[in-house]
């Protein structure tokens, strides 16, 4: 019983270390690629923090999240694998002809 609770102690260190260690990556890798690419400022960690878990919420790419056992993939795959074959061909159109460069847009 002192094993497991000596073990269970040393998961929310871990779980913060992780955590510490993403900050960093995205910090550094902002700070170095992005910086000298585009014209932003550089990120303190505290902000390259909120950036990784702004991504998480927003990509939802929480550990599990998406495949398991709440069934897989994005949600417009079940919808076109219901969808019959004439209307995928219509749908393909209407996508071509809105997102087709005109002759302005070459």
């Amino acid at each position: 019983m002192y094993r497991s609770r000596k073990r269970f102690v040393w998961i929310p260190i871990f779980a913060a270390a992780a955590c510490a260690l993403l900050s960093w990556a995205v910090m550094y890798l902002w700070n170095t690629v992005l910086v000298a690419v585009v014209t932003v400022r550089p990120v303190t960690f505290w902000q390259a923090a909120g950036l990784l878990l702004l991504s998480r919420l927003l990509l939802g790419s929480w550990p599990g999240g998406g495949r398991g056992r709440h069934g897989g993939g994005p949600a417009w795959r079940g919808k076109w694998q219901q969808m019959s074959d004439e209307d995928k061909r219509r749908f393909k159109e209407q996508f071509r002809a809105r997102f087709r460069p005109g002759p302005d847009d070459v």
